[in-house]
């Protein structure tokens, strides 16, 4: 068949036929699967979110066709096998945020965004889930699930009051670690470092940021700084294997004064 009458269109219904089209015609994409491809979908997401946070958003338009690719792609997939459509997937999502907005599409009152996440979770538990708790991925990077079950929790009244209170918790969880690590297992010191790191998760939370940012930004950082490292000694020929703490720690501080590093 002859597709060369196909071009770009911002029409959703034509998106939805191109997906079908090389569903159809191409070896790759015909061969894929809801397993064969679904961490690729868990990585657009990331470069999505890679392009939030730089603030590019030509980039950010983009990734995010990429994540409409695999939702539509998805859907694509299970309606060949008779299990849900991509009407399904928009009826569901669209059925739930009105269910989920009654102060909204009904008559329930919210003052503030507070209210509103109290609803939302009162609504979710009348759903049928045993916990405020029930929908957070298992597999979700453990910072990110930690904030996320303290936010849960907090959403219907059990946190801290202040993050001073917090704080101290917080330091609690740092002699217990030390004294795990002073004379424990390894086990028990693994149980005491999760404490901990729960611990400052939690302290950030109130202070509102957020962990898995934050780890970011100094994943990024020492990476721009080692860079430097290797960059001024390979200026001179060597590699870090071949220099010694000393002169690494010498680069290191010229790429931290760096306000850009």
């Amino acid at each position: 068949m002859d597709y060369s009458h196909i071009k770009p269109s911002q029409n959703f219904e034509d998106f939805i036929k191109l997906i079908a089209i090389l569903r159809k015609e191409c070896p790759w994409d015909r061969k894929q699967t809801h397993q064969s491809i679904k961490e690729n979908l868990i990585e657009e997401a990331y470069e999505a979110v890679e392009c939030i946070e730089s603030e590019d958003y030509e980039e950010l338009s983009k990734e995010l066709g990429d994540l409409l690719l695999h939702v539509v792609f998805h859907s694509t997939m299970a309606d060949e096998n008779d299990h849900f459509n991509m009407g399904d997937v928009i009826y569901r999502i669209s059925e739930k945020l009105i269910r989920r907005h009654p102060h909204i599409f009904s008559d329930t009152v919210a003052e503030n965004d507070k209210v509103v996440a109290e609803n939302w979770e009162s609504i979710k538990l009348s759903e049928g889930r045993e916990s405020i708790l029930d929908g957070i991925p298992a597999h979700l990077p453990g910072l990110i699930k930690a904030h996320r079950m303290q936010e849960k929790a907090a959403n219907v009244g059990f946190d801290w009051a202040e993050w001073k209170l917090a704080w101290e918790k917080l330091n609690e969880e740092i002699d217990e670690w030390k004294e795990a690590v002073e004379g424990q297992s390894k086990a028990e010191q693994a149980e005491e470092y999760g404490d901990l790191l729960f611990s400052m998760v939690n302290v950030g939370r109130l202070l509102s940021l957020n962990a898995e940012d934050s780890i970011r930004m100094a994943n990024k950082k020492f990476d721009d700084r080692f860079r430097y490292i290797e960059k001024k000694l390979g200026e001179n020929g060597r590699s870090p294997a071949q220099a010694d703490l000393e002169e690494m720690d010498r680069y290191w501080n010229e790429a931290k004064s760096d306000n850009r590093l």
